[in-house]
């Protein structure tokens, strides 16, 4: 059976309308994030399909030691509720340590945990404890059937709102690639599952100090992935994506973003239809 996540007034579900994800990698300052967000937010309402809003205050996972991490905890939540407050949208934010779960609780949705710590035991339950919704992105290196440990870790706190992520699998040292089986068996799960369009398209450590990609395959890819019947596509966006300040490579622009999401919503209006 399929479940149905309720965020907010929204309802996600692998049987229903195609939801979306969207947002800057990271936050880079208050007036770029809420202009950007409203932007995003006119284009997917052009859809009529469901959107959460994502963003990140830490990127704790850059390459680099002086790579651009974000504003922090405590500002950066500051920002979210004001951008949660003028567009009136649920919120995804991903956290890294356990003791931010509880914070960003306070204003987040649906907290995500990253792909490189979703084995890390204290931070999943952690996530769990707040009766948020949780989003876990499956590790680079995780088989799809590996999740189910995941799933059982979350629902042990009594939490039933979860969302599963596919965002490609390491494939030698500087790329990834995306096995299509990996969502058709999480979906077995009965959970709601994401397709990551952008970070799918990523390589790793491949301009040396900073992570390297592909943003026009992105779109490739989401097709795919939805054809296959999911609940919803992540991707980041950014209103310059060239001078973006975190996965520039990977980001889309607005033009690329609604001809993506205009596409995805065509394949998922059919594939539904025989659900």
């Amino acid at each position: 059976m399929q479940k149905i996540i309720k965020i907010n007034n929204l309802k996600i579900s692998n049987r229903l309308p195609l939801s979306f994800m969207a947002g800057t990698c990271v936050i880079e300052s208050e007036k770029q994030y809420l202009d950007f967000a409203q932007k995003l937010k006119t284009l997917i309402a052009k859809t009529k399909h469901p959107f959460i809003l994502k963003a990140s205050f830490d990127k704790a996972n850059r390459t680099a030691v002086d790579a651009y991490r974000g504003p922090g905890l405590a500002k950066g939540l500051e920002i979210l509720a004001k951008a949660k407050a003028l567009t009136k949208l649920p919120v995804l934010v991903d956290v890294h340590e356990p003791w931010q779960a509880e914070e960003a609780a306070q204003v987040a949705d649906i907290l995500q945990i990253p792909a490189f710590l979703c084995r890390q035991t204290d931070l999943v339950l952690a996530c769990a404890d707040t009766g948020k919704a949780v989003n876990v992105k499956k590790g680079q290196f995780l088989a799809p059937s590996a999740m189910e440990q995941i799933i059982k870790k979350i629902e042990s706190r009594g939490n039933k709102n979860i969302l599963l992520t596919e965002r490609g699998a390491s494939f030698g040292y500087g790329d990834l690639v995306v096995d299509m089986r990996s969502l058709e068996i999480m979906k077995q799960f009965g959970y709601p599952v994401i397709f990551d369009a952008t970070h799918s398209v990523q390589k790793p450590g491949a301009l040396g100090s900073c992570t390297g990609g592909n943003r026009q395959m992105a779109p490739v890819l989401a097709k795919a992935a939805v054809a296959l019947g999911i609940a919803g596509v992540f991707f980041e966006a950014h209103p310059d994506p060239d001078h973006a300040l975190s996965d520039g490579p990977n980001s889309l622009d607005l033009t690329l973003s609604a001809k993506m999401t205009r596409e995805l919503c065509a394949i998922d209006q059919v594939v539904k239809k025989f659900k």
